[in-house]
């Protein structure tokens, strides 16, 4: 229906109705910007999937949608540009030798960390988000396992690499970042290398009584190499920030910490944001905190106690977060 008081503003502004009579005061603008809100930012979309909530910073209203297991994105209508935090899933530790040369399992890589503020345009369709799932310990190598990666709007990150055993060949596995080498009294592993997003696992180094594990690369740091002569496991590389629920920004995907063969006092700390701690030749290697993409934490091995099972790497998470129109 054509409206004059568009071309010819003439009402007096006290009678005008808020934002639904603002074009008044903008008779120019084309009808197509008055029908899609163009004059005070975009419209926005509608969509759905995942766990959906909402919060405002600075005076921006965010709506975020949460994958913590794969599922849909699905948008109904409208348009946007989106941020979004894609992280893998995380490696398992390694684990020592079950006999004779007493060894140390080096630390898991988290999986890759891939983010950007409105860099990707989704409009009314539905986006399949798979979310990577963390490396867990099988029990039949000393090698850990490397996480499966997670693809969300047709990005993505690469899951982490496994932390190195002894009896499965040491060295630590490529991937987000790199898992930690193992070592024992005989030799060492070096660390994976980060295949994108991510850091590189630390090197595992022999002592004259065992051996000590490296630790796993995080988001934001590489893993820290062992030291055989003190004794000493390497961290667990410290993960980076990200989108989260609420204002507050998260740390996700930690590296895993590294153990250390027939040597007592704890071994190498997980890094930041979710990292399983690893540990001495007594116990179990730590899980990584669930959806971070955090690496786990070794174990050790020797040939009293046997091989002790190190911890699984994290699932992943997808974040899609944007702007709610005012």
């Amino acid at each position: 229906m054509f409206r004059q008081d568009r071309t010819n503003p003439s009402t007096a502004v006290s009678n005008w109705r808020g934002r639904r009579d603002t074009p008044k005061a903008w008779p120019s603008t084309g009808v197509s910007t008055w029908l899609n809100g163009g004059l005070f930012g975009a419209a926005g979309i509608t969509a759905f999937g995942g766990i959906i909530t909402q919060y405002e910073d600075s005076g921006t209203t965010y709506r975020v949608h949460t994958f913590r297991g794969s599922g849909k994105f699905y948008v109904s209508s409208g348009s946007a540009d989106v941020d979004y935090l894609i992280v893998a899933g995380g490696g398992s530790g390694g684990w020592g030798a079950t006999s004779g040369n007493d060894g140390g399992g080096a630390g898991g890589g988290a999986g890759g960390l891939r983010t950007a503020a409105g860099s990707v345009a989704v409009s009314a369709g539905t986006y399949t988000i798979t979310v990577g799932g963390g490396g867990e310990y099988t029990g039949t190598s000393g090698n850990g396992t490397s996480g499966s990666d997670s693809v969300a709007l047709g990005i993505t990150s690469t899951g982490g690499g496994y932390g190195g055993g002894w009896t499965g060949g040491a060295n630590g596995g490529s991937g987000g970042s790199g898992g930690g080498g193992g070592s024992n009294t005989s030799a060492s592993g070096t660390g994976g290398t980060s295949t994108a997003y991510g850091n590189d696992g630390g090197d595992g180094d022999q002592g004259t009584s065992a051996g000590f594990g490296g630790g796993g690369g995080g988001a934001g740091a590489v893993g820290g190499d062992a030291n055989g002569s003190s004794q000493i496991a390497g961290n667990g590389g410290n993960g980076a920030t990200g989108y989260g629920v609420t204002a507050t920004a998260p740390t996700y995907a930690g590296g895993g910490g590294a153990s250390k063969g027939n040597a007592s006092g704890g071994g190498g700390d997980g890094g930041t944001g979710g990292g399983g701690d690893g540990v001495d030749w007594a116990s179990y290697g730590a899980d990584a905190v669930p959806n971070s993409g955090s690496g786990g934490g070794g174990s050790a091995g020797d040939g009293v106690r046997g091989a002790r099972a190190p911890g699984n790497g994290a699932t992943g998470i997808v974040i899609i977060r944007y702007e709610v129109a005012a």
